[in-house]
């Protein structure tokens, strides 16, 4: 091994930046003067090191094809994990749903209950937003022949969306529950408290006329009433939410915005008011 003294090795020290310097510079006046001259240097040492590069590529991707499959298989555990629970929960559900049927049964053997008559309906497609006398409206499009009726019930398929006003020779218009004519007597399932589902021509209609002493709770489940024979009772309607002003609303489960098919069903019922009482009621005597 050379020693250099400390003079020398300070001097070269100093020289170095310098050296450095003019070797830059030395280049780019080279690169410069002879273009094609540096091109075929830079694609040569391209040339050099592709087999390196190809070589550490392939073991890069290997790796990161590994890391992906590592967090798959993290998020597929995490899945079935919580998989598992839901088929426990669904389980248990279904155990308290057989042995709730298994009561049910009972119970009505013993009253000797005799069961409603399955509804018929029909399915006809929205067409339009039927305009005049309701501002929450829709017409239908109906094949000839089809005996539909004022006062029948039409549901999509998540639940109550309205009832039948008018009907034609092919087509019938639909009063949804959000126009401010729509009365409607509804249960609260929890409390088993009445109210009314009145329209407001807005998204959601609010609760009236509900007993004091039980008032709506956030949450609670909606259902229809079969009081004065005007629904059927247990139609799915909606879900209690309190709005700005604590007023008790109902979220539909129907979604009124999306309509494209809807089904009329035929109960058998009566009780409903004719709509222009609804939509014109007679002026009161003056005393």
């Amino acid at each position: 091994m050379i020693r250099l003294s400390i003079p020398l090795r300070q001097s070269l020290s100093r020289l170095s930046l310098p050296v450095l310097i003019a070797a830059a510079l030395g280049v780019m006046l080279l690169g410069q003067a002879d273009k094609g001259m540096v091109e075929r240097g830079r694609m040569a040492l391209a040339d050099t090191l592709a087999p390196a590069f190809s070589v550490i590529a392939e073991p890069m991707a290997a790796l990161r094809d590994l890391l992906g499959d590592m967090a798959e298989w993290r998020d597929i555990r995490a899945e079935n994990a919580r998989l598992r629970e839901e088929n426990d929960r669904l389980h248990r559900w279904q155990a308290a749903a057989l042995s709730l049927q298994s009561e049910n049964a009972l119970l009505r053997r013993q009253l000797g209950f005799l069961p409603d008559a399955p509804a018929s309906f029909h399915t006809a497609r929205v067409v339009a937003d039927a305009g005049g006398t309701y501002a929450r409206a829709v017409l239908l499009a109906v094949p000839p022949g089809v005996g539909l009726r004022k006062g029948q019930v039409a549901l999509d398929e998540r639940g109550l969306a309205g009832r039948v006003t008018d009907v034609g020779s092919r087509s019938a218009r639909v009063l949804l529950v959000t126009d401010m004519n729509s009365r409607i007597p509804v249960v609260l399932e929890g409390s088993r408290a009445r109210a009314i589902l009145a329209g407001t021509n807005g998204r959601l209609p609010r609760l009236e006329h509900y007993p004091a002493d039980a008032p709506p709770r956030q949450g609670d489940r909606v259902v229809t009433s079969a009081e004065a024979g005007v629904f059927p009772a247990g139609l799915p309607v909606g879900v209690v939410r309190h709005g700005a002003g604590g007023a008790p609303e109902v979220e539909l489960f129907a979604r009124l915005d999306r309509l494209d098919m809807l089904r009329i069903f035929d109960f058998g019922l009566s009780g409903i008011l004719p709509p222009e009482a609804v939509a014109r009621p007679e002026p009161r005597p003056r005393r």
